[in-house]
């Protein structure tokens, strides 16, 4: 268990808003590509060249998967840097591509800072190199995820559909014998859990961008758009967006979700000792709590996200990465077969998912019974692995990110982080989000629509 919870907390880092400084960024279209289709010929060369390549990533214990591609190609051989995360990651990385020196081959990163790289030119278009022919190997979202053109900037490694982890014994407690259906169902059960328990139903992280975005993400909410050139779309306070809001904004002021800031010592004990009785939270999340609070094992549940509508199967995304290849690697072809092993060979691909305990958005692993078949104790043997299977396959393959996605995190802790931890109007706090969007994307030199 010490090793699901360690895989689990860097898993967990990857989804915390961070701030990245962007370095020698211009408008500018594209990013690096091959002169022309790469051969079969022309990889076979390669991969039995002798040939040294670097990657940075924070995934625990990569090097297992990293064996098994230096099995199959003995002359190439992988240096794996981890480098930090979140904040740290990103810094070095940029430095590295402004300074012409010391970037690596290939790179994990994150969907919603793939546009930022796109714009400074800084990866590699792997379509030359066939990696179009994969896209039906994975979930279309999060194919559309690394792939939003005719381009495919990276391969998909790990995603984060949501869902909802909830305490059975507190919501029976309460007299709740089955998962709210629907958000009006989740607001009366909150009042009931509260009232009964002295839980809160789940707790709203105050800075926690991602899993605001990801609520958004549910509801059909399209609060950013990025045409790979210019032009932005910034919506974030539209109609959709403030009903999403509102709801929570009621909820907060009525005491019955609590906004504490997440991912800290605090919060970790919160999921522990029952002052949450739930967390709305993402596919990587059951391994997270699984190792954050053990002495609960047997009592969580996990089940879909409350639904706007009843009857209805959606769901949105929070977090998850990618491996892309930077386009000031020297060795192109045996960098993208790198990305391409670690997240499309069968044996890697299923030993991310089951030993780095990464979601996957590989079909291959999603239908494999291995996999989606486990049992898992700490949910009373509930199947959790093929819930969040069904799950994924009902996220919208519709959404995008923006070329400064730093800075969107950073000004919603000032606006939105801000006014959540202070119980107030959220709906409001879009408005001045917005704004701020807005402003920064034009003084960048973007045209918003």
């Amino acid at each position: 268990m010490k090793k699901a919870r360690r895989t689990a907390l860097a898993l967990a880092c990857g989804a915390v808003s961070v701030g990245i400084l962007l370095t020698g960024c211009t408008p500018n279209a594209g990013g690096g590509t091959a002169s022309g289709p790469v051969s079969q010929e022309d990889i076979d060369k390669a991969m039995e060249t002798p040939t040294e390549l670097t990657f940075w990533t924070w995934v625990p214990d990569i090097d297992q998967e990293v064996a098994l591609f230096e099995e199959k190609y003995p002359a190439i051989k992988v240096k794996v840097e981890n480098v930090g995360q979140g904040l740290a990651h990103y810094q070095k990385l940029r430095s590295a591509l402004e300074a012409g020196e010391g970037a690596p081959d290939v790179a994990q990163i994150e969907y919603q800072y793939i546009p930022s790289f796109v714009l400074s030119e800084s990866l590699l278009d792997l379509t030359p190199y066939g990696a179009d022919d994969l896209s039906g190997d994975y979930v279309d979202w999060a194919w559309n995820q690394v792939s939003p053109g005719d381009e495919v900037w990276s391969i998909p490694q790990d995603v984060g559909p949501m869902g909802n982890l909830y305490r059975e014994d507190l919501l029976t407690q309460a007299g709740i014998t089955e998962p709210p259906a629907t958000w009006d169902d989740y607001a009366t059960a909150a009042k009931a859990v509260k009232d009964t328990t002295g839980s809160y139903i789940s707790n709203l992280g105050a800075t926690q961008a991602g899993q605001m975005i990801g609520f958004f993400w549910q509801a059909g909410v399209k609060p950013f758009g990025y045409d790979g050139k210019e032009t932005v779309k910034i919506d974030v306070n539209s109609d959709d967006a403030k009903q999403v809001a509102d709801y929570w904004t009621g909820l907060i002021q009525q005491d019955l979700i609590s906004t504490d800031v997440d991912f800290n010592d605090q919060w970790y004990q919160g999921l522990a000792n029952g002052k949450y009785a739930g967390w709305l939270t993402a596919a990587w999340g059951p391994v997270f709590l699984q190792g954050t609070a053990e002495n609960t094992s047997g009592l969580w549940r996990a089940a879909p996200l409350p639904q706007w509508s009843e009857g209805e199967e959606v769901s949105g995304n929070w977090g998850g990465s990618s491996d892309a290849v930077l386009a000031t690697s020297k060795n192109p072809i045996a960098a993208y077969m790198l990305a391409q092993f670690i997240n499309h060979d069968e044996e890697s691909a299923m030993q991310l998912a089951t030993q780095q305990f990464l979601f996957p958005p590989q079909l291959s692993v999603l239908n494999d019974p291995a996999f989606v078949d486990q049992e898992s104790e700490f949910y009373g043997g509930q199947q959790v692995n093929k819930l969040f299977a069904e799950i994924s396959d009902t996220v919208d393959t519709d959404f995008q990110w923006l070329p400064f996605m730093d800075y969107v995190y950073s000004s919603y802790e000032e606006t939105m982080g801000k006014v959540i931890a202070d119980k107030g109007d959220i709906s409001a706090a879009l408005d001045t989000w917005q704004d701020q969007l807005v402003k920064y994307a034009e003084d960048q030199g973007f045209t918003v629509e």
